[in-house]
């Protein structure tokens, strides 16, 4: 998988990784301070945390981009 960051949509995928430490908040508060990192993340790191908790970031390819990300690869 070859995918720039410039590729994926950032919002979408954040707005996912909240909704995903938001549910798992009811159940660890663990799960609390994760959510606070996501709100805080940079794109970077809010990749990390998607590739960490086995996110297909071919889902967050940025529609504008998907022709030059499938032509890359």
């Amino acid at each position: 998988m070859n995918i720039s960051i410039e590729d994926i949509d950032i919002n979408r995928l954040r707005n996912d990784l909240i909704d995903y430490y938001g549910t798992a908040s009811l159940y660890s508060p663990q799960a609390v301070i994760d959510l606070s990192k996501v709100e805080n993340a940079s794109q970077y790191e809010l990749v990390m945390i998607a590739i960490n908790n086995n996110f297909n970031l071919e889902n967050y390819i940025n529609q504008r981009n998907l022709r030059r990300y499938y032509e890359r690869n």
